[in-house]
């Protein structure tokens, strides 16, 4: 397998590039481009759906498609969708805590 080169992660790094310019005043996301997924860019926000919603409402990511999971024994809601975006495929990742009784969501 011939190794890849920094050029291989084009259609990510463009669509991370894009994104920076379009949409500055969104919630900054933990980014990560990989080697593994040469063609995708994750978008994580941690502790934040509202974050998400935010990210989710601007890729034009409909409601109906975004996954929920759990993680943590139930604690933390996982939610994830993905778009095609400026040759990229982007993974949007939120995650936030479950409120338990007694708590405030």
């Amino acid at each position: 397998m011939t190794p890849l080169t920094f050029g291989d992660l084009d259609a990510a790094l463009r669509a991370l590039r894009l994104l920076a310019v379009e949409y500055p005043h969104l919630p900054a996301p933990c980014v990560t481009i990989s080697t593994v997924y040469p063609d995708r860019l994750e978008l994580a926000l941690h502790d934040d759906l509202a974050a998400f919603e935010e990210w989710r409402e601007v890729l034009g990511i409909a409601p109906g498609a975004v996954g929920y999971g759990e993680q943590r024994d139930g604690r933390t809601r996982v939610l994830t969708a993905s778009v095609d975006y400026a040759g990229a495929r982007v993974r949007l990742v939120g995650y936030g805590t479950v409120a338990t009784v007694g708590e405030a969501a």
